[in-house]
């Protein structure tokens, strides 16, 4: 059951991490960490008409969080928030429910599925995108503000 989890495509997108390191210039960031294991993940993002533009993570965490963090950098750019909020609750639902995997852009996040099995390992898994959602939604707040100005 382990060798599921652990399966050669997810190590191989665990080691192969896109857009790893920092902006120079955000528009904005967000660290999460999970309290469980230690797993840490921090997410730049700029954003043009709403949507990512720029996109940089720096993650300290377990193969599956290195995974599912993998998936989030190479699907990232042009997305929206709801299209992330929709893959970070889609991709909740399938490790705490056994729901269908998300669709669309982020539909590689199916090969998670066997952490349903695994309820300590959760919260590493959805690091990336939580981080991602908050950073987005700090980022449109503040563009927000500076066009009310």
């Amino acid at each position: 059951m382990i060798d599921d989890l652990y399966s050669a495509k997810l190590l191989k997108l665990a080691a192969n991490l896109p857009h790893s390191g920092r902006l120079a210039a955000p528009h904005a960031s967000s660290e999460k960490i999970a309290k469980l294991c230690g797993s840490r993940v921090v997410v730049d993002v700029a954003l043009e008409d709403g949507l990512v533009s720029d996109f940089a993570q720096e993650v300290k965490a377990c193969a599956l969080g290195q995974a599912s963090a993998s998936v989030l950098g190479a699907n990232v750019l042009g997305a929206s928030l709801s299209e992330i909020e929709m893959a970070r609750d889609q991709f909740r639902a399938m490790l705490k429910q056994g729901a269908t995997p998300p669709e669309g852009r982020f539909s590689d996040l199916s090969m998670l599925a066997p952490v349903k099995d695994y309820p300590a390992r959760h919260a590493s898994a959805l690091l990336a995108f939580e981080a991602a959602a908050d950073a987005v939604r700090q980022a449109m707040a503040r563009t927000s503000r500076a066009g009310a100005a």
